[in-house]
């Protein structure tokens, strides 16, 4: 016999009550803004996705959760916060490791109520592991900071990162000054930044390509400095002698009479005569040839006029070429001189020419014990044609004799033109 259910007559249906509809849970949902973190920034499109720091006024896109860890500065893809105060930065750092032991909690084994049979071992693995992630945010100044296994894998990819980093340099001869280079800091920023993936530009692109796109950015950005070039350009002014003192005269006027007291110029016929000329109608100014240009003249006569010294140049010139055209020789050398290089630059291009020789001279030891050692028997290049020749003219004692004859011929000029 059949039992009726709630009040009225039999053949009634039994009232069930309607369930409750059910509150999101989600904390950071649209309608529901009870998370912590709201309190610091402003809700740019009303849909929670895209955060504006009260701070530094930055927009975090991701919701809350990325503008918590912008707060807190972990890097956890998102920029941190430069203008944070400290205590709202602690608040977040507590709320932001409270978010991720709950989250590992429920993801690897759910409610306490639902497991009632979880283990000891298993909850210990859990608050364990609870642990270990506080030390992914950045802990207070003055605390012990654990290492957790990100930092150790990083530890070990930034080793060999830079031992490739290190590699590239030595096998591509790439002097070492180039780690000062600004641009190649943001190169390896930029790099970090695209993360997994990326590759360099091609032999085309770095040729074509970008060049094209650098000289155009450079051009751009010369376009203000061009107009002031073209009003003080004297490249289309024809240098005859009366044309350069007008030339002259325009520059005295401009600076006016009374404050010239010199002028110097090279040694060029045109500007000497033009020079002359000057001093006549203008009895407290001298006309001055340059000094440097002077002596730069004398080395050049040297080198022209001097069998010895031609002859010279040209196999000291071969030698270097020869080692600085390739990288494994530029290692080598430097094992043998400590470091040391054989180019030395100088004021003048003769003048760079006869420190050459010098650096030759200063290193000449060196360079006969690479020729004769077993590394550069070993060499490929040693049983060329041009291996050959030049390891000859570096064992050539006739060479050495005519690089001191040369130097001691001009090493008081180039101690005057260095002074």
């Amino acid at each position: 016999m059949s039992e009726n259910v709630g009040s009225g007559t039999g053949s009634s249906l039994p009232s069930i009550p309607r369930p409750t509809p059910a509150i999101s849970r989600r904390k950071n949902a649209t309608e529901n803004r009870s998370d912590i973190g709201w309190k610091h920034g402003i809700d740019v499109q009303g849909n929670g996705k895209k955060v504006k720091c009260n701070y530094c006024s930055k927009t975090i896109n991701g919701g809350i959760y990325r503008f918590k860890h912008h707060l807190v500065g972990t890097k956890e893809d998102s920029e941190p916060c430069a203008s944070v105060p400290e205590e709202v930065k602690a608040v977040m750092l507590k709320v932001c490791v409270e978010d991720k032991e709950a989250s590992l909690k429920k993801r690897r084994f759910g409610d306490d109520e639902d497991y009632p049979e979880q283990t000891k071992n298993e909850k210990d693995n859990s608050q364990q592991k609870g642990k270990d992630i506080r030390n992914f945010v950045t802990k207070e100044k003055g605390a012990q900071v654990q290492s957790t296994i990100n930092q150790i894998m990083k530890k070990d990819l930034k080793k060999q990162c830079d031992q490739q980093c290190a590699i590239f340099f030595y096998t591509s001869t790439i002097p070492f000054n180039v780690t000062k280079n600004s641009e190649f800091l943001k190169f390896c920023e930029m790099v970090g930044r695209y993360r997994i993936g990326y590759k360099p530009p091609s032999y085309h692109e770095l040729r074509e390509t970008q060049l094209k796109k650098a000289t155009t950015n450079v051009d751009e950005m010369l376009t203000e400095f061009k107009a002031e070039w073209k009003r003080t350009d004297t490249s289309d002014i024809s240098k005859i002698t009366d044309k350069v003192v007008k030339m002259l005269e325009d520059a005295e006027e401009f600076v006016d009479e009374e404050n010239v007291v010199q002028i110097v110029t090279d040694n060029d016929v045109n500007y000497k005569a033009a020079g002359e000329k000057m001093m006549k109608t203008r009895k407290n100014l001298y006309w001055t040839p340059c000094a440097t240009h002077c002596i730069d003249l004398i080395l050049e006569n040297f080198k022209k006029k001097l069998k010895v010294h031609e002859t010279t140049m040209k196999k000291g010139r071969k030698i270097i070429t020869f080692i600085y055209s390739r990288s494994m020789l530029i290692s080598m050398l430097r094992n043998f001189t400590k470091g040391k290089d054989l180019v030395r630059p100088g004021a003048t291009r003769f003048a760079t020419a006869y420190l050459t020789l010098t650096c030759l001279h200063d290193n000449k030891g060196p360079l006969m014990t690479m020729f004769t050692s077993d590394d550069w028997k070993t060499t490929k290049v040693a049983s060329t044609p041009e291996g050959i020749r030049v390891q000859n003219i570096a064992l050539d004692s006739r060479l050495w004799k005519n690089i001191v004859i040369c130097l001691k011929t001009t090493a008081p000029l180039i101690t005057v033109l260095r002074s």
